[in-house]
């Protein structure tokens, strides 16, 4: 959804009010703002649906589905919760709202053959089977259906018959899933079924996979027996078929984990033309068996997690390579093959249309995560991987990226340019700001594809790439008196302070970052890290009262500790008290400095050999500039504290978000006496990120919650925590911080944990 409005029923992102700015900055620059003229509400242009801001893509993108009564409408997932239906061919997509469908990223959702109304698709965590009958606007489950769905599968020919896949047996249905059946039992979950189009369709013979095995039915899936089939060692990892009754022609391929046996490759695409009878191997000339290693190491063997095929043309067979993005396509049941994806823009076969990452850089290959064809047609093709949405409708000849678009005439492409997306917003956002000076320029602070900017209020982006920008951006600061001065906290690790890096996940203990300045709006990034420990900077704050030509600054440093600057950033040292328990737990992720000069500092938590580190998480306070520290949710400790806020009139009033940590401490805690009482105001789930209070309106405050609760995502208290109502419109449930508009107060800007910004209403 690029910058048009999307009608999705929900999904919010947000920002925090430019919080990485100290509180008493803030305050000067909504009172420049109304002096302005621009500080007036207009309630004229409060929003009534959430639209969609930023770039597209940038995260991984799953299990893409298309329609064959339809090729318009497409299906897919994100692995941050998110699922996205287009009725337009890929060009925009929009998200389902939670409550109706979230993802399931290993389970390929199925429309129905010939009634494109219809499609079957497992919702979240549990996999219970659910249809849509309204082209995938909303959904329901089957009364008494199957759960823990692995797979879905329904006869093109007889749709009465369909099969689900689930740990350990297989579900039959035979008529359109009103009533269901167990059948086929064998270890571990199935992910893959055909239906034989050239058997009866009384008596129709069909295929089931697992990673240990392929199963086969002659009776319509009522009983099934082990093919048998002997293959290199290693596990199935992908299974095809396709069968043409004009023909008379049913084609099986599956792919095999790859492996080095004492200097051969083993494994790979094999094909069976007998029907499981028997299998040859496909891997004939033009496919790799080997990709170089990274940094140098040798050669290692390709690996292929994906295969494709169709009824139309079962001798036409795709197979994707994940870690390095390659495409391939078989005319010939594999016996020879050629490459069709090419990204980097140095390859003479380049065939990628206009895509940001593509255009600001020289292109590479990312890791394919989903693969889908339209069963009525082989030359459409959709691949996504952790970054994408490419589509081809020509057999792999050209890709267009579905994810985003050039915002510049058609055709053109190349560095520099404006991008919108298209719907499929699929990435963290830490922060999202409104220049304190001209309000039209807006800024992200995005997790994997590091930060983007707009001139024209976020219709359009520009994304910057490249040192000293990083993986990700998690603040911005901006200097209150000389516009375009704005400093930025980069990191190489994502997802501080949630559970990719407190479980150990995504964390690399080598994880390095800095900070940036830049002095024309954001356009351009210098390095000011001199001094820094060159860890993850998680946060950086300017202090407003500190001269103008040398402000003094503060930046938090994951595992080593706040740092201060009195030099604009220039120079840096490590502040004499240190925040935590130092040798044990300093991780230092947010900082606030309020209006009265007291400076806060956030420690989260630390697991170790899979326990809870009791030494260090909290929220802790300074008042003499971080020469000591004190903490202060003493009488309530938390070992999962993730964000807060601070009340700017009053420096006690203090929202603290925890999350569970093998415990039940989760939910939002509130002090007014500056730490030595606390109480939990609110538990909307397990995992709480913070609070976020509105700046003109400091009752009002913004509960948000992350990481998969089954709450929804965003609260509302219009009395400073007594009561609360939930924002149910934004269609994405994981929010992290709100952002308020100085001109609007009708409106607010979410910044969400894997479903990018959200424009929306303030109530």
């Amino acid at each position: 959804m690029g910058p048009s409005r999307v009608d999705l029923v929900g999904r919010s992102q947000g920002h925090h009010a430019p919080c990485p700015v100290a509180r008493g900055l803030w305050g000067i620059v909504w009172l420049m703002l109304a002096g302005a003229g621009l500080g007036q509400t207009d309630r004229g242009s409060s929003p009534t649906a959430w639209t969609a801001l930023g770039l597209g893509g940038g995260g991984a993108m799953f299990t893409p589905a298309i329609s064959p009564a339809d090729p318009n409408l497409m299906l897919l997932s994100c692995d941050m919760s998110g699922v996205y239906r287009s009725t337009d061919g890929g060009k925009t997509w929009e998200m389902i709202h939670y409550r109706q469908l979230s993802n399931a990223t290993r389970v390929r959702p199925v429309w129905h053959p010939t009634d494109p109304h219809v499609a079957f698709a497992a919702g979240g965590g549990s996999g219970v089977l659910k249809v849509t009958r309204d082209r995938g606007k909303t959904w329901s489950e089957f009364p008494g259906g199957p759960n823990a769905v692995s797979a879905i599968g329904i006869d093109p020919g007889h749709p009465e018959l369909m099969l689900v896949g689930r740990l350990h047996h297989i579900s039959r249905s035979t008529d359109g899933g009103r009533t269901w059946q167990t059948v086929g039992t064998v270890r571990g979950p199935f992910f893959g079924f055909h239906f034989d189009q050239t058997s009866p369709a009384g008596n129709r013979t069909c295929f089931a996979a697992n990673e240990r095995t392929i199963l086969r039915s002659d009776d319509g899936g009522a009983t099934w027996r082990d093919l048998g089939a002997t293959f290199a060692t290693g596990p199935i990892v992908a299974f095809a078929g396709g069968s043409n009754p004009q023909g008379r022609a049913c084609v099986l391929y599956c792919s095999i984990e790859s492996r080095d046996d004492t200097g051969q490759v083993t494994g790979g695409i094999y094909r069976s033309d007998d029907r499981g009878a028997s299998w040859t191997r496909a891997m004939g000339e033009g496919i790799d068996l080997k990709v170089e290693g990274e940094d140098g190491r040798g050669a290692r063997p390709a690996q292929y997690e994906f295969v494709l095929t169709t009824d139309v043309n079962p001798a036409r067979v795709y197979a994707s390579r994940g870690a390095d993005g390659q495409v391939f396509r078989s005319d010939d049941r594999g016996t020879t093959w050629h490459r069709t994806l090419f990204q980097s823009r140095r390859s003479p076969e380049f065939n990628v249309g206009p895509n940001y990452r593509l255009d600001e850089t020289n292109g590479w290959g990312e890791t394919i995560s989903g693969f889908g064809i339209n069963p009525v047609n082989p030359d459409e093709v959709i691949a996504t991987d952790w970054m994408d949405c490419l589509i081809t409708r020509d057999g792999g000849k050209t890709w267009e990226a579905a994810h985003t678009r050039s915002a510049e005439e058609p055709g053109r492409r190349g560095k520099g340019m404006r991008w919108v997306h298209t719907g499929l917003v699929v990435t963290t956002v830490w922060h999202y700001y409104l220049d304190p000076f001209e309000p039209n320029r807006h800024y992200i602070a995005y997790t994997d594809i590091g930060y983007a900017r707009s001139t024209d209020a976020g219709k359009t982006w520009y994304w910057q790439f490249g040192r000293p920008l990083r993986n990700t951006t998690y603040e911005l600061a901006f200097d209150p008196e000389t516009p375009g001065r704005i400093w930025a906290a980069f990191a190489d690790l994502h997802d501080i302070p949630n559970w990719n890096v407190i479980a150990g996940r995504h964390y690399f203990a080598r994880a390095s970052g800095g900070v940036g300045i830049s002095t024309d709006f954001g356009v351009t990034w210098k390095d000011t890290s001199q001094g820094l420990p060159g860890k993850p900077i998680t946060s950086v704050i300017v202090d407003p009262r500190s001269p103008k030509g040398s402000r003094t600054l503060y930046a938090s440093a994951f595992e080593a500790g706040v740092y201060t600057s009195t030099d604009g950033g220039q120079r840096w040292a490590r502040t004499a008290g240190s925040p935590g328990a130092p040798g044990v737990n300093v991780r230092t992720c947010r900082l606030i400095l309020h209006a009265d000069g007291t400076l806060f500092c956030l420690v989260t938590g630390l697991r170790k050999d899979r326990r809870w580190v009791a030494e260090g998480p909290g929220l802790y306070r300074s008042k003499d500039g971080g020469t000591s520290w004190e903490w202060i949710n003493r009488t309530q400790p938390l070992l999962w504290p993730k964000d807060y806020d601070v009340d700017p009139r009053d420096s006690r009033v203090i929202y603290l978000g925890a999350a569970d940590a093998n415990n039940d401490q989760g939910g939002l805690y509130k002090t007014t006496d500056g730490g030595t009482r606390w109480t939990r105001i609110a538990r909307k789930g397990g995992d709480c990120f913070g609070a976020t209070i509105h700046p003109r309106k400091p009752d009002w405050v913004y509960l948000c919650i992350a990481e998969g609760d089954e709450e929804p995502g965003l609260w509302l208290s219009q009395n400073a925590g007594r009561t609360w109502k939930a924002l149910e419109g934004m269609p994405f449930r994981n929010a992290q911080r709100v952002t308020f508009d100085p001109r609007d107060d009708s409106i607010i800007y979410v910044s969400t944990f894997g479903g990018s910004v959200w424009r929306g209403p303030a109530e």
